[in-house]
């Protein structure tokens, strides 16, 4: 490697040669300030990362910077820059732990000496594997080498002084994927978590707490050194975890057993002295406790004794007295001491309150514990009878068993003594599957009953609403016509000439025949309506009232109500329904409709 050139017709001839424009190192075009001294253009530092020292690579450039590359001379060949206007070269997605890349665009008559001699530069070469076809792949020591040759992507080549085409070429460098690189990452990587797990073992072990000390085994000696240690306060809970490691591993025998009674005997001693403990320390507690009020009791009386002095200092008598500044001060103090004040009144408040829980607690306590006792009798009671049930349902299963058995038994000896005896029970078995299946289908029968009988009821409550409501309007009906009546007589007769319904009982029909169609949106036949007026009138609830008329409803025939529906024509629909064998004619009220259209 030598410094970049320092003649300008060198370089713009270099340039001419390889089909580009004479171009300076950052780009731009050749200018006359160019100054052969220093080998660059005026504006230029002199330092390039293409000096001897500094690598291929150069230092980290900002990404808003555009990189300037330079020519690089070799002994065997001359590397120009690419066009530092046009975009970058494209790369692959890099391969984990990649140390090889692929070389493409070498010249024809390029060796492995050429390639070792521009290559070798960005690092130690491990391996080449060169192709006939212009292109080659180079294996790298590490990593890091594969971004310095890179760098290189993109130059054109030039194999000494020689423009021939085959001593020329254009490089092409990029990643490859070689299965040494990838096991070499894969080694690498079970390395780093072996070695990760080795540290989090460590960092457990290290964070583990401490296992306890062994204990001994049983032995007279060691007997008599524990049951010492029982009887010392200090020793106590050493001793006692030794016995009951003892008891637990099986030491206990004929022999040994009075040893242990006289430790368990001692250790029952404490306990005494822990309850007692106890009530010393809970004691101490409430000491603390009240003297802990007693103490803020007293600041809060001497914080309302110090409240008491800035309010009277705030009054007129004293108050202008002060300047404007003292004044300040004051108030601002007695904000603050208002404010402490506040705060420890509520802290004491809330001592209050929670001692005043505790005992509410306490007396809950104790009617939760009664209840407890209670509920625990039911709960044994109810045991006890589950338990009377289960037997008694086993004892029952077992009976059915037994007879099932004498059944089988009973039909053995029929079928040796009988042979026509099996038919006449299968004959038995199909006549009892054919009850069933006719036991099932009446039970399905009588569900739809009850269903339609229900929605009948309902049907029924709706109507009888209806009735109430075309009564009530029915009489005012009346009251009407009865005023109208005596206004004139004779446009009565003619309108009684042209109206339809003739008669009050022809009226309540067609109010009952369409509140019964209302419920039934998908109609229903004349029989169906004559059934249902037929079985309201044999109903002694659903009578006429005594207002209106003096007799029921008589027999309803289904000419006379067919013939009242088909005068009705703007109240009542006939529309045909069903295909084939099931077509059915059905009434459907269409009243509203009648209403739109007069």
């Amino acid at each position: 490697m030598t410094l970049p050139v320092s003649d300008p017709a060198a370089w713009a001839t270099a340039m001419n040669n390889l089909g580009m424009a004479p171009l300076g190192i950052a780009g731009q075009p050749i200018l006359p300030d160019f100054d052969p001294a220093l080998g660059m253009m005026t504006g230029i530092p002199p330092i390039t990362p293409m000096m001897p020292g500094l690598g291929i690579v150069p230092p980290p450039i900002p990404p808003d910077m555009p990189v300037a590359k330079e020519i690089i001379h070799c002994k065997s060949c001359t590397l120009f820059p690419p066009n530092p206007n046009l975009p970058p070269p494209a790369t692959r997605e890099r391969p984990p732990g990649c140390k090889t890349v692929f070389v493409g665009g070498l010249p024809e008559n390029g060796t492995e000496q050429i390639i070792v001699e521009v290559f070798e530069q960005c690092g130690e070469i491990i391996a080449i594997r060169k192709s006939k076809k212009n292109f080659c792949h180079i294996r790298f020591a590490e990593e890091y080498m594969v971004d310095k040759a890179l760098y290189l992507s993109g130059y054109r080549i030039r194999l000494g002084s020689s423009t021939d085409k085959k001593d020329t070429g254009r490089l092409h460098v990029d990643f490859a994927q070689a299965r040494d690189d990838l096991y070499e990452w894969e080694c690498k990587q079970r390395m780093l978590a072996r070695e990760e797990r080795h540290r989090r073992r460590m960092e457990e072990e290290r964070m583990r707490p401490p296992s306890p000390p062994p204990v001994v085994h049983y032995s007279d000696h060691e007997c008599s050194i524990v049951a010492e240690k029982l009887k010392d306060d200090s020793k106590f809970s050493e001793a006692v975890q030794t016995l009951l490691t003892w008891i637990e591993r099986g030491e206990v025998n004929r022999r040994s057993a009075n040893h242990f009674y006289s430790m368990i005997q001692s250790a029952n001693s404490h306990v005494r002295r822990l309850v007692n403990e106890k009530a010393t320390h809970e004691k101490e507690m409430e000491e603390a406790k009240e003297k802990f009020k007693q103490a803020l009791s007293g600041i809060l009386i001497q914080f309302e004794q110090i409240v008491a002095v800035y309010h009277s200092a705030s009054k007129q008598k004293a108050w202008d007295h002060f300047t404007k500044a003292q004044r300040k001060n004051i108030s601002v103090w007695c904000k603050q001491a208002e404010e402490i004040r506040n705060i420890h009144n509520d802290e004491l408040m809330g001592i209050r309150r929670e001692e005043e829980m505790e005992m509410s607690d306490d007396e809950i306590e104790e009617t939760t514990e009664t209840k407890e006792t209670e509920e625990s009798a039911l709960v044994s009671q109810a045991e006890a009878l589950k338990e009377e049930n289960d037997s008694l349902r086993w004892q029952l299963d077992a009976y059915r068993n037994e007879v099932e058995l004498l059944k089988q038994e009973q039909g053995k000896a029929h079928r040796e003594d009988d042979p026509n005896k099996e038919q006449q029970l299968k004959l038995l078995q199909q006549a009892l599957q054919g009850m069933q299946q006719h036991l099932l289908k009446v039970q399905e029968e009588y569900k739809k009953k009850e269903a339609e009988l229900d929605r009948i009821k309902d049907d029924n409550l709706q109507v009888e609403q209806l009735l109430e409501n075309f009564h009530e309007k029915q009489e005012n009906c009346g009251s009407r016509l009865c005023a109208s009546s005596q206004e004139g007589e004779q446009p009565l007769e003619k309108t009684a000439v042209s109206n339809p319904v003739k008669s009050e009982r022809e009226a309540l029909l067609v109010g009952i025949i369409s509140t019964f169609l209302h419920v039934h949106p998908f109609g229903a036949s004349i029989e169906y309506i004559c059934s249902y007026l037929n079985r309201l009138d044999n109903k002694a609830s659903y009578q006429i009232p005594s207002k209106l008329t003096t007799s029921p409803l008589l027999p309803i025939s289904t000419s006379d109500v067919e013939s009242l529906m088909s005068r009705l024509q703007h109240t009542f629909r006939q529309e045909m329904t069903g295909v084939g064998a099931s077509l059915e004619k059905r009434w459907k009220f269409c009243g509203f409709e009648g209403l739109r259209l007069t």
